[in-house]
């Protein structure tokens, strides 16, 4: 729909924007009208780079609460002309689950706006799945007309129909039309769901697409003709050389992994290093030099998942290279480096945000291996990481990074964290938060009073404090 443009991490904005628990904070000390404009920038266009990865939808529906801010703008959003022409999910997915989280906590304007969108929207599946887990009987049955509505009668109606049963996310709308008393929607709903099983069974039982033969040779031709088609097939094709390949073919993979043409050269590599074999290290250096774009991506991806001792001796010879294949070394090193490669994984952490910027791929991994290798020198990069990224789930990764290698991580990051839109990160922080700030222990409380919080989340806050005494 569009790329999201992030604003500046010190800015309110930038706050939200990412995710961040100081974002809530500051929002409830900025002016409200400012607070407002900000979050429902957030809310209508969708900051996140993965948006079927990374959460924000009960981070900004808590500060809506907070705010006791009113939907005039997502109502207008939703509603807009726009609808009819972007049905594309993710431009109301956000907004529909900020309601569902509302819905939860109370807001019958929100559980309001998701049934008249759920009745007349695009994207009226997703309101559906958010009400089929908040409305009641008597809610959903009321949408059953003007949901079946959208299907015509005829034989490609009810086909359309029968894929949006079979597909639903939530079945529970579907089975009380199934059951309703008005035989002609009970009648339609019931053989969608008929059509749909039987579908499913079909594809099961015959699988579409190109299957290799059983041979090697037959094998690399697949991968090819995939590689040719802009279908990556060499990991399945290397799955399938497990099954085929014999002794007496290796000589045949090795010399397809040496000059192969592409598709035959990427199956033979993969096949090699899950193999072990004892050529496959060099025969990744090799086309690592010499590659195509493509043979290059899947060597250094092979290189990645070799876990043997000559794999990580080979690492950290490779490690200082300014290629594709020096970057896979420090990545592995981080994985399955032992503390004498603390100073090497350091390096290219530092050379990837300076070089990268702070989104790089290459950093979830590194930021894992300063964390798991304790490498206190790294504390000050992944800090700046934390402030700076745009992903909530990088941020995460170096806030339990900082766990490990900050000693002022409880009483600093820690405490935010709290505030932050994934759970994995809240949860961190309820583990680490020092309680001596009396914001820790009020928020402690309510995230465990929360019925909306996640279940490890709230584990770990009742593993760090006691009951209420209020409600003794």
């Amino acid at each position: 729909m569009f790329d999201p443009v992030i604003a500046p991490s010190g800015t309110l904005l930038g706050l939200l924007q990412r995710g961040r628990g100081d974002g809530t904070l500051h929002a409830l000390t900025a002016p409200r009208s400012e607070a407002l404009a900000a979050l429902n920038h957030c809310v209508l266009r969708d900051p996140r780079d993965d948006w079927q990865v990374e959460n924000r939808s009960l981070y900004y529906a808590r500060l809506f609460l907070d705010l006791s801010g009113e939907l005039d703008e997502i109502e207008a959003y939703l509603f807009d002309v726009d609808d009819v022409f972007d049905t594309d999910e993710s431009r109301t997915g956000l907004a529909l689950a900020v309601l569902g989280h509302l819905a939860s906590y109370g807001r019958r304007d929100a559980l309001d706006l998701l049934r008249r969108y759920a009745a007349s929207g695009s994207n009226w599946a997703w309101a559906l799945d958010e009400l089929a887990l908040r409305d009641d009987d008597a809610g959903l049955r009321a949408l059953a007309a003007p949901v079946l509505a959208r299907f015509a009668t005829d034989a490609e109606g009810e086909a359309e129909l029968a894929v949006a049963v079979r597909d639903a996310f939530e079945p529970r709308p579907w089975r009380l039309w199934a059951e309703d008393p008005r035989e002609y929607i009970s009648a339609r709903v019931r053989a969608a769901h008929e059509t749909g099983c039987f579908d499913r069974w079909q594809r099961q039982m015959r699988p579409t697409g190109p299957r290799p033969g059983w041979s090697v040779s037959a094998v690399f031709e697949w991968a090819q003709q995939g590689l040719e088609r802009g279908a990556a097939l060499h990991v399945p094709a290397a799955r399938c050389l497990t099954a085929v390949a014999g002794p007496e073919d290796r000589p045949e993979i090795l010399r397809a992994a040496r000059d192969g043409i592409d598709g035959a050269r990427c199956t033979a590599l993969r096949f090699l290093a899950d193999s072990n074999d004892p050529e496959a290290l060099d025969l990744i250096e090799g086309a690592a030099a010499d590659g195509s774009p493509a043979v290059v991506d899947a060597a250094v991806d092979a290189f990645e998942r070799m876990r043997s001792v000559a794999a990580v001796d080979r690492a950290r010879a490779w490690a200082g290279r300014p290629d594709p294949l020096g970057a896979a070394a420090s990545r592995v090193l981080a994985c399955r480096g032992g503390s004498r490669d603390r100073d090497l994984v350091l390096a290219a952490l530092r050379e990837a945000v300076r070089g990268e910027g702070c989104d790089a791929p290459t950093l979830w991994t590194l930021v894992d291996g300063a964390g798991r290798l304790g490498i206190v020198c790294a504390a000050p990069v992944l800090r700046h990481v934390y402030r700076e990224t745009a992903s909530s789930h990088l941020r995460g990764r170096c806030a339990s990074a900082l766990a490990a290698t900050d000693p002022s991580f409880p009483a600093g990051f820690a405490v935010e964290c709290l505030w932050d839109c994934e759970e994995s990160t809240r949860e961190l922080a309820a583990r680490h938060a020092e309680t001596g700030d009396a914001r820790v222990v009020e928020r402690l409380r309510r995230l465990a009073a929360d019925p909306a919080e996640e279940a490890e989340v709230q584990t770990a806050v009742r593993s760090r404090i006691g009951p209420d005494p209020a409600t003794m």
